[in-house]
């Protein structure tokens, strides 16, 4: 088997006695479990030069290592999969991305991705800059949030997009549903995100190695315990949202990474929706804006705390 990385975990005093594909899983979470325990079946995790089993667990200051094989770019296929064109030319294809759906391939996620989506909607058609596994993909929204996402079937296009985003003039607003009501009509959080020092599915307010991330919030309604509110970007961190929102005790609904526990909500993940995403064209220079409806089961939720 040809490696194309060769990973190394230091087991930390948290992550001791954990099962060895739920300690990988944690230190890195773009792999899913299922990979990992592939992975682990074939041989390929080892401390001290012997291979381990799904259930070892590790002691503190034990070295894991994980061989990485190569991607699988080959299997990466186009697949015909409903898309909701919000806009689409000859530069750029908007899409209101539904829940569960993945942006891009990953190890353990090659297929029912956006990415399969567009490069069978726009057949050669995509930019090539971020790579095989990320075609035309500029920016990422989690697969559990909702709402806008764009694509760029050109470089040129691709390039003005990314600039757009760095010197944050894209226009990017999203509704959450979270807990506890405001005092305050509005506000902004300013603090930088990085990975989360222990655990490594999360990310986290980091003041040493987190980068700047700002969020602006609106309420635009309170309810007994929970409130509605619309959330602005000027930049795009990782779970850039939902970390921010809890840190200031509003966690959003459904999120099981940052949120309660348990929650009464039986739902699929954070209740958080792209709703509006404006760009200058690349072609034109004009500004243009678009804006995708809320999804069924929050409006629900709405009408439920409504009533």
């Amino acid at each position: 088997m040809i490696h194309s990385e060769i990973l190394t975990i230091t087991v930390s005093e948290a992550m001791a006695d954990l099962r060895i594909d739920k300690l990988i899983a944690e230190a890195y979470p773009d792999f899913s479990r299922s990979y990992i325990q592939k992975l682990i079946k074939d041989g390929q995790a080892f401390s001290q030069g012997k291979p381990l089993k799904a259930n070892y667990k590790p002691q503190a200051g034990e070295q894991i290592q994980l061989f990485v094989p190569e991607p699988e770019i080959l299997s990466i296929e186009p697949e015909n999969i409903p898309l909701d064109i919000v806009y689409e030319d000859a530069d750029v294809i908007l899409v209101n991305k539904p829940k569960d759906m993945v942006v891009h391939p990953a190890p353990g996620h090659y297929s029912g991705t956006l990415v399969n989506a567009l490069m069978y909607h726009c057949k050669e058609n995509l930019s090539g800059i971020n790579g095989v596994l990320r075609p035309g993909i500029v920016h990422r929204i989690d697969k559990d949030t909702t709402g806008l996402i764009i694509a760029c079937k050109n470089d040129r296009a691709h390039n003005s997009l990314a600039e757009q985003l760095k010197i944050h003039s894209i226009t990017r607003k999203y509704n959450a549903l979270v807990y506890n009501s405001f005092k305050e009509e509005e506000g902004t959080v300013s603090a930088p995100i990085g990975r989360h020092p222990v655990d490594r599915k999360k990310m986290a307010i980091n003041y040493k190695n987190g980068k700047e991330a700002v969020t602006h919030y609106r309420v635009l309604e309170n309810f007994s315990g929970y409130a509605h509110i619309e959330c602005s970007l000027e930049t795009g961190r990782t779970h850039q949202i939902r970390v921010h929102m809890t840190s200031i005790s509003h966690p959003l609904l459904g999120d099981e990474i940052y949120g309660p526990v348990k929650s009464k909500f039986h739902l699929q993940g954070q209740a958080l929706h792209a709703r509006v995403f404006g760009f200058i064209h690349p072609t034109t220079g004009e500004y243009m804006e678009f804006e995708a409806p809320l999804p069924a089961y929050f409006t629900a939720l709405l009408n439920n705390f409504r009533n």
